[in-house]
């Protein structure tokens, strides 16, 4: 039986030292174990794989493609207050500060779980409904818009809403469903699990060089690169598209809308290959457009052809998700997920994970004109949707959300 690593302070229980404050001492006090953890998987390698949970933004949005991720929801306890929502986040920013070190949580029944990297990113988010049971409608970011109904939307409430989001991303699916496993656990008093959606994305190396595949847009199950006109990380295009700017707590923050679109790929699959392209507007073996040569290159909507047809159908999905008004943009970062067969049909599709600044003026323009006349609803249904805003990231010994409770 393999012994459990010595905790610090011992008489301490784990929710009377952070709620007390006690989290960047009790942070320090298990910096050098974390540190051998690492160094004896792999040294600088392992360093690498490292991403910071503490700082101006939240982890998990403009990080590259990890491979998979869990996206779990909870609804908060009748009767929760301010003070024991704080403590609710003050525990799961530790854990959270904690895991990503590739360090065990306190109280981690599984430590030797927690000692590889992979790039574990948490991104944490809250739904319209937190603001309001906790009688917070005032923090509530003014970007937090809720979706209307859609005709071609198909929404189960197992997919759908939800007050507490956990974005749990990494390269190595055991690393996420410990972390997964462990934030639930800490989020049990104060909260019921609503819904959990698992995906994934390529692998890193498993089809190009080392590293390559972290800046290159990802595949969906239709065979098609999804992002490809996705504002660059890190330069002030990002910045203006992503990170609100709004006074107060919510500065630096995000939005975030997911959509569950199961796609029917089993008569997808009845189409030729001309006819997919034509359906989405691009080609599938390299992401051009119909009108260029290579991905990058922009859509010429006006081309004809011979017979004077529009090269790009106007029902084209690239011509109806395309900017209109210069503001209607966002972040595109989708995972995809198979649950295999239910009743003999494919049950795959997209966890299509966008981020703005604000809902109302970037996301719904865009979702109005694909619910609108988009060639691929034909082949997409969406069963699940929320929306989650995403508060700025947090300095060692803070929360991340501290600041709504100002």
């Amino acid at each position: 039986m393999t012994s459990r690593p010595a905790r610090s302070r011992p008489s301490l229980s784990r929710r009377d030292l952070l709620a007390g404050g006690g989290v960047a001492a009790a942070g320090i006090g298990l910096g050098a174990v974390g540190a051998t953890m690492i160094n004896n998987n792999g040294s600088d390698a392992a360093v690498e794989r490292l991403i910071d949970f503490h700082g101006p933004h939240q982890a998990g949005i403009q990080t590259p493609m990890q491979a998979h991720v869990v996206l779990n929801t909870h609804d908060l306890k009748q009767g929760l207050d301010l003070a024991a929502a704080q403590r609710l986040l003050r525990l799961v920013t530790d854990d959270c500060a904690r895991l990503t070190r590739a360090q065990p949580a306190l109280n981690d029944q599984e430590p030797h779980l927690a000692t590889v990297p992979a790039r574990l990113t948490v991104t944490i988010g809250f739904g319209p409904q937190w603001f309001t049971k906790l009688g917070l409608s005032s923090a509530r970011p003014a970007g937090l818009v809720e979706l209307p109904s859609y005709p071609i939307d198909r929404l189960q409430p197992e997919f759908s809403d939800g007050d507490l989001l956990l974005q749990i991303c990494a390269d190595d699916p055991l690393v996420v469903s410990h972390a997964a496993r462990q934030l639930t656990k800490t989020v049990r008093g104060f909260a019921t699990p609503r819904w959990s959606q698992r995906g994934f994305s390529r692998s890193e190396g498993g089809h190009l060089p080392h590293g390559a595949e972290r800046t290159a847009a990802p595949r969906n199950l239709m065979g098609q690169i999804d992002g490809t006109v996705n504002p660059v990380a890190g330069s002030t295009d990002f910045d203006a598209v992503v990170w609100s700017d709004e006074p107060g707590w919510f500065t630096g923050g995000t939005t975030m809308v997911l959509r569950r679109i199961r796609m029917q790929l089993d008569t997808w699959d009845e189409l030729d290959v001309s006819g997919k392209e034509l359906a989405v507007g691009r080609r599938l073996d390299s992401g051009a457009p119909l009108t260029g040569t290579v991905e990058t290159d922009v859509a010429d909507f006006n081309a004809t052809d011979d017979s004077g047809l529009p090269v790009i159908p106007a029902f084209a999905h690239i011509a109806r998700a395309a900017p209109r008004q210069g503001t209607d943009r966002f972040l595109r970062r989708p995972f995809n997920y198979d649950d295999g067969l239910v009743d003999g049909t494919t049950d795959a599709g997209s966890l299509f994970c966008t981020f703005q600044a604000h809902i109302a003026k970037q996301y719904l323009p865009v979702q109005k004109r694909l619910a609108d006349l988009d060639s691929l609803n034909d082949w997409t249904v969406p069963i699940g949707s929320a929306v989650f805003a995403i508060p700025p990231g947090c300095a060692p010994g803070g929360f991340v959300g501290e600041g709504m409770f100002a």
